[in-house]
């Protein structure tokens, strides 16, 4: 379902690179108390069980159904907390990058990359070795700071949203692009826009259309 909303938010030229999470220790941490509880109230039940089968209690029959319902709460809470860290997505985009969350109610904070004015990450020496650590995006927009907390890979986060910003700044628009001088110039205007369709600035069919016109020229 994540991934629907995800696509209706795009732009009709607008491609994902990189969509990321954050880290599974904060899911772990979020449903540990979680676990306990159910390996608890399981074990519990099951002994009470044996011990007032073997003298033949009346209450036998009582105790799992308690046990049953009890589970419900821990089994219900851990439910929610998978849910919250499946739909809560970072994705950077070619043309913006963005914060989704929420299971039903959710909730959108994104940022042009043109408006992107620094990058910082934060990784603590536990972090490098599993792989997390906090991005901070300073904007010149409203929002003015983006605080990802603890994502997957925080490393190539950046390097990708970098990449996404220098790419937008740098490669030229479709519509824009100058004719060949020369026929020579053709096989490397081809190759430029190859570059393009790989970026995500261009799309399949406009990358063939482009190459299309090109090959007539020749």
């Amino acid at each position: 379902m994540s991934g629907h909303y995800l696509q209706s938010l795009l732009g009709d030229r607008e491609n994902i690179i990189l969509d990321t999470r954050h880290h599974w220790f904060v899911l772990a941490s979020s449903i540990l108390l979680e676990v306990v509880l159910i390996l608890i109230i399981f074990s519990a039940t099951l002994a009470i069980s044996i011990y007032l089968n073997t003298v033949n209690s009346p209450a036998e029959l009582i105790v799992p159904v308690i046990g049953f319902i009890l589970l419900l709460i821990p089994i219900t809470t851990g439910t929610r907390d998978v849910l919250n860290w499946t739909n809560h997505q970072f994705i950077i985009t070619n043309h913006r990058v963005m914060q989704i969350s929420g299971i039903f109610n959710k909730s959108v904070i994104d940022s042009s990359l043109d408006k992107v004015n620094d990058i910082k990450m934060d990784q603590s020496a536990f972090g490098r070795m599993f792989g997390y650590g906090d991005i901070e995006i300073l904007t010149a927009s409203e929002l003015g700071v983006n605080l990802f907390k603890k994502i997957d890979n925080p490393v190539k986060f950046k390097s990708a949203l970098i990449n996404a910003k220098e790419y937008l700044e740098h490669a030229p628009s479709p519509e824009t692009t100058p004719p060949p001088d020369n026929k020579a110039d053709i096989p490397a205007m081809i190759s430029k826009l190859a570059d393009l369709r790989t970026q995500g600035v261009l799309t399949e069919d406009e990358f063939q259309q482009k190459k299309s016109e090109l090959l007539s020229k020749l």
